[in-house]
């Protein structure tokens, strides 16, 4: 018992530092994340527009297993100062709804959530905060295919094991605009040659209890790909203006982009409808890929976003929270980048070599 206490305390003092947010008492800490009081209190709210069931996907988790889920940190305002901020002219005309998978059908990669095997390996093996690297590698991918019509995805791991205190602490939280930065300096492979997971289980040393970050090997696991011609790089780094209609304007121009927001307990329990935070403390920051918008029958405007929980959770992986007012701080940390031609002479090359093997 006294051992189980001090591994608690320790833990907590490890997470209070990972995110800036109020620190949790050990009572909260150690409690279960998913409360029916939670759902009764929301379901019964009729401003609520949401509805909040008890997800499976958290059913054995405590507030503190959850909380290291969310991998975002504070960026330094120092970081920020020569990030440039871009920003969209009202004067575009942007639709009333929009959804990347529909507007870009072409690319799969948009509407990936993650399959039952990985979100159950996930599930049971991923406790990472490796939030911040799915958001941005995820959105990049896109960006590949609606730039260059290469359909592919991008390695989470590389990212999170490769860039270092540059990036943060890895599974112990990350700060999204510095991983795009790394794309535009170091590049960044593909999941062929650099996976997550793989089918036996997780691959690499993340995926231990004590959740460390995984080792940077810089080699595919297949022996026939070299990591530097894997290498996919961006062209920039930049955040987006907070307002609504820039954020808007980047993702019907350029693509789906990475938001960090602010989560509650009762985000645990969301399954339909544009949430926005009605009751429990804050618990972390987030981050997570915004992949359109609309307005809900209720008349509430939302943005829409896929969240990498698995599709057991929320409306089949996603959620709608939202649009107009910040909620949760959702406008305030938006990032992405613009994909670069460099190195895709390889890929192509690389691609031809193959099919003139197998002729």
């Amino acid at each position: 018992m006294g051992t189980t206490l001090c591994f608690s305390t320790l833990l907590l003092l490890l997470v209070a530092q990972v995110f800036a947010v109020a620190p949790l008492s050990e009572l909260k800490f150690n409690s279960r994340i998913l409360q029916d009081s939670i759902v009764k209190e929301v379901n019964e709210n009729p401003k609520a527009g949401w509805e909040a069931t008890m997800n499976s996907r958290f059913s054995n988790y405590t507030v503190g297993q959850f909380k290291y889920l969310l991998g975002v940190k504070p960026t330094p305002k120092r970081e920020l100062r020569d990030v440039p901020v871009v920003r969209h002219p009202k004067s575009l005309r942007l639709p009333n709804e929009f959804d990347a998978r529909t507007a870009w059908p072409q690319c799969s990669t948009i509407g990936r959530i993650l399959g039952l095997l990985l979100g159950y390996l996930f599930l049971r093996f991923g406790h990472c905060g490796s939030c911040w690297a799915f958001g941005a590698v995820e959105s990049l991918s896109d960006r590949f295919c609606i730039n260059f019509g290469l359909n592919l995805s991008l390695s989470v791991n590389d990212l999170l094991a490769c860039c270092g205190f540059m990036c943060g602490d890895g599974c112990d939280g990350g700060y999204p605009i510095n991983a795009w930065r790394y794309f535009v300096r170091h590049g960044v492979v593909t999941e062929e040659c650099d996976p997550y997971f793989d089918d036996i289980g997780c691959s690499h040393p993340g995926c231990e209890p004590l959740y460390p970050t995984p080792k940077c090997v810089r080699k595919c696991v297949d022996k026939n790909q070299l990591w530097r011609q894997s290498k996919h790089y961006g062209v920039n780094a930049y955040r987006i203006d907070s307002d609504p209609h820039s954020i808007m304007a980047e993702v019907y121009k350029n693509g789906p982009v990475e938001v960090a927001f602010s989560v509650y307990e009762d985000f645990a329990h969301y399954k339909s409808g544009v949430y926005k935070h009605i009751t429990g403390e804050e618990i972390g920051g987030h981050a997570v890929k915004l992949i359109g918008w609309g307005t809900s029958a209720d008349g509430e405007d939302y943005w829409l976003l896929a969240n990498q929980w698995n599709k057991g959770w929320g409306d089949d992986g996603y959620f709608k929270i939202r649009r107009g007012t910040n909620e949760c701080g959702i406008e305030e940390d938006v990032v992405a980048g613009s994909p670069s031609p460099r190195n895709l002479n390889l890929v192509t090359e690389a691609a031809l070599d193959v099919l003139d093997a197998s002729a």
